[in-house]
């Protein structure tokens, strides 16, 4: 099982460093297009996928030290280097949003005479088109592995490829002489950097400090009571470490049954748990139903 953990870090990779090499040449022609043919939308765009090759670097960063073995310094292993590597790549995403939030700002406040070029906005739908099929790539490539960072990347590659057609939306008002759409479209995309930042940091920062959802964990409580010779749960606790589910649970048996009996019930637990909900590790605490 362990095995097969560690192959489906390895495949979650290839997810990352394909978002790596689209963002790259996207960022590139993006900030290209929008400075040469003067479109903030455009410009704020590229910006936004800056961030997304720092924030693809951080998770491929974290993908790599997950593989690292359990040792003396961290016997329960490296699982959560990919969540520590997302928490940091939230910081520099918020801090680019709130650069591209100002801009934008600035821009409106100032007014945006000039008109972008109408070969700016069919270079955004282009860039849409492509992270949307990233998008539709990282999607089923987390399916396959379980991967909750490839998941959160196949999201912001959606939520790329609408920023990309909120920006030539922008640039076709500009075309009508609404400029200042130009400008708007910039600030909302620097809003939108902001916010996927800000989900990021949350999530890291709630799987880091050991939160757990209560409905699994009502879940996992009935499925436990299930178990033939399990007569109550006193307690149950869930955390999570990277991609995988820790459970620690105090189960409640006969007093007159056998230690040998209570040992099978409590293997049994385990075994149901790690087979309907995929849990990493299970520890049962055994205690006589008084």
């Amino acid at each position: 099982m362990i095995q097969d953990r560690y192959m489906n870090l390895k495949l979650s990779e290839r997810g990352a460093m394909i978002s790596i090499a689209t963002y790259l040449v996207l960022s590139a022609l993006k900030l290209f297009v929008g400075i040469s043919m003067g479109s903030r939308a455009l410009r704020a765009d590229g910006f936004n996928n800056v961030t997304d090759i720092l924030a693809s670097v951080a998770v491929l960063i974290g993908l790599k030290l997950s593989q690292r073995p359990a040792d003396s310094d961290h016997p329960y292993g490296h699982w959560k280097s990919e969540t520590i590597a997302s928490l940091f790549a939230s910081f520099i995403m918020m801090a680019v949003g709130v650069q591209v939030l100002f801009d934008g700002a600035q821009s409106i406040f100032n007014g945006h005479e000039e008109r972008p070029d109408l070969l700016a906005a069919w270079i955004g739908l282009l860039c849409a088109a492509i992270m949307f099929s990233v998008y539709a790539y990282n999607k089923r490539l987390s399916k396959k592995t379980g991967s909750n960072s490839v998941l959160a990347a196949a999201k912001d590659n959606f939520s790329d490829g609408c920023v990309s057609i909120g920006a030539s939306i922008g640039i076709f008002g500009a075309q009508i002489h609404l400029n200042w759409l130009d400008s708007a479209a910039a600030f909302v995309i620097g809003l939108l950097i902001c916010k996927t930042a800000w989900d990021i940091f949350r999530e890291s920062s709630y799987r880091l400090s050991d939160g757990f959802d209560d409905k699994t964990l009502h879940a996992f409580n009935h499925l436990v009571h299930s178990v033939p010779g399990v007569e109550g749960v006193r307690d149950i606790r869930g955390r999570n470490y990277g991609n995988n589910t820790v459970i620690d649970l105090v189960i409640v048996v006969n007093p007159d049954m056998s230690l040998r009996e209570a040992h099978r019930i409590s293997s049994r637990v385990e075994a149901v748990l790690m087979d309907k909900y995929d849990v990493f590790e299970v520890h049962v605490h055994v205690e006589p139903n008084e």
